[in-house]
């Protein structure tokens, strides 16, 4: 169930930051009229459970703005962050009733929510957005191999880079009106939420974080929000190749 917090404004598809990434890109003005009539926004302060592992979901949506962590908690109390939802990312799966993870607002955030079952009948109506559906859904599957990945066989300086570069192809702005110019991000997590993300210690990520920018791979403006000055630099330190595969 959703937890009770202040509803934005409706906003115009048409001034959706994400509008061209989510599961509605495809969507014709028709499209996104039948769209506007199931669906609705919410926010959520950072910390506040959107939806508990097991609840039944009424909804799915997109990530407008903000980022949501992915988590499921064991038996005895122990909690493992498994992924993140950056803006974009659908967040709840057609056919399915119940949660499978625990979602918790990393930072304030904004969702497009859709109910669930005219959602679904909407999809079996219009096949482009199942197919978008699905396109977003092997693009997570690959993201969860890398992520295997990183967990198993990079060094923490690998995994601090790996974790940077990701945010900085999914939320960086260039601040160069033409050509290639500096990636400027926040950085959604603590660096105690950073290192249960990693599987490191607090004191190696600072310690990571703080060799990078002595290096030059990345510059500090405060603590959250972080400069690329060079993307390929940075994608090299990551341990991965432009194409994103491993270096030899």
């Amino acid at each position: 169930m959703l937890n009770q917090l202040d509803n934005p404004a409706p906003r115009d598809c048409g001034d959706c930051p994400i509008r061209h990434r989510a599961v509605c890109a495809r969507c014709e003005v028709d499209e996104l009229e039948q769209l506007d009539k199931i669906k609705y926004y919410r926010s959520f302060q950072a910390g506040r459970t959107v939806i508990w592992a097991g609840d039944e979901m009424d909804f799915v949506g997109s990530v407008i703005t903000g980022i949501a962590s992915l988590a499921q908690t064991m038996e005895d109390g122990r909690t493992q962050m498994v992924g993140l939802l950056l803006p974009s990312d659908f967040v709840g799966r057609p056919g399915r009733d119940t949660a499978a993870y625990d979602v918790v607002a990393v930072s304030d955030i904004v969702m497009c929510c859709f109910r669930k079952k005219p959602f679904e009948k909407m999809m079996e109506q219009t096949p482009h957005i199942a197919q978008r559906l699905l396109e977003m859904t092997l693009d997570e599957l690959d993201a969860a191999r890398e992520w295997m990945l990183l967990l198993g066989r990079k060094t923490a300086r690998e995994k601090i880079a790996s974790f940077l570069s990701i945010l900085a192809r999914r939320n960086a702005s260039l601040h160069l009106a033409q050509g290639d110019g500096p990636l400027v991000f926040d950085l959604p997590l603590t660096r105690e939420a950073m290192a249960d993300y990693l599987g490191l210690t607090l004191e190696t990520v600072s310690r990571q974080i703080s060799a990078l920018k002595r290096d030059g791979v990345i510059q500090l403006n405060g603590k959250r929000n972080v400069t690329v000055p060079d993307f390929d630099r940075l994608q090299e330190e990551s341990g991965d190749d432009a194409d994103g595969g491993m270096l030899s």
